[in-house]
């Protein structure tokens, strides 16, 4: 087993103070395995984009730890977790995005351009190809589809070969054929260039195209399933709604 691609040890993170405070995670650890695709599903409220964006250094916890690879993010400062968010993460959200003067291949390439990296071309070229938007490059956002839009996003998580990417609710804003599309795409970059692949999703069609779920409920961990279809991801789901009081 190679060791993980994260890892998390601990994690509080509250929101509010006195009567109003939200304990938004309450102690969770987790391991993220390197070159496979985890859904994190949950209600509304169960601490799943907060943990999420713990990991992806878009926010800070109270206590514990998060780790990319050996890289703790709770040590470093401000500049250095910039550095890590650009050079070992990728992020893709349910919004696409995009820079709407740029061109599909300058959104792509725009993180690494504001690196001052230039693409591997033989990567870059494989990941277009895995994506399918080689006859879009050159359009603008406003000119192409939802699913379009949204393959370009996975595209520029993927073109500068992150350590792991995270997908928040990557087809919330489009229709089914684009999602299957999109969630297609996500599992072949694990398949096939062995990407690590992190999605929080609400939809168990979307969980069924991963390796592993991990289900919160109130900020902690309360199930996890490994190999998950539709059917078995309903049935966790609907045997934690009958628990919630």
């Amino acid at each position: 087993m190679s060791s993980p691609a994260a890892r998390v040890r601990n994690l509080t993170k509250t929101y509010g103070t006195g009567q109003a405070l939200v304990r938004a995670l309450d102690d969770v650890s987790l391991d993220i395995a390197a070159g496979e695709f985890t859904a994190v599903m949950g209600p509304s409220g169960s601490g799943k984009s907060t943990l999420m964006h713990c990991c992806a250094a878009l926010d800070r916890a109270d206590s514990g730890e998060v780790l990319i690879g050996d890289q703790d993010l709770t040590t470093l400062g401000d500049k250095a977790l910039t550095t890590l968010r650009r050079d070992q993460i990728g992020f893709v959200f349910q919004s696409f995005n995009l820079v709407p003067t740029l061109t599909a291949e300058e959104n792509i390439t725009l993180p690494m351009s504001i690196a001052g990296r230039k693409p591997d071309r033989a990567w870059f070229d494989s990941v277009i190809d895995t994506v399918g938007i080689r006859d879009r490059l050159h359009h603008k956002p406003n000119e192409l589809s939802g699913g379009q839009q949204q393959r370009v996003a996975v595209a520029r998580a993927l073109a500068g070969r992150p350590r792991i990417v995270f997908a928040d609710e990557p087809t919330g804003n489009l229709d089914s054929r684009s999602g299957a599309e999109v969630l297609e795409l996500l599992r072949r970059s694990v398949d096939a260039h062995d990407q690590t692949v992190v999605m929080v999703t609400h939809d168990p069609v979307a969980a069924a195209y991963t390796d592993r779920v991990v289900f919160l409920a109130d900020g902690r961990i309360v199930e996890e399933l490994r190999d998950p279809t539709r059917e078995r991801v309903l049935e966790v789901m609907n045997r934690m709604a009958e628990a919630t009081p």
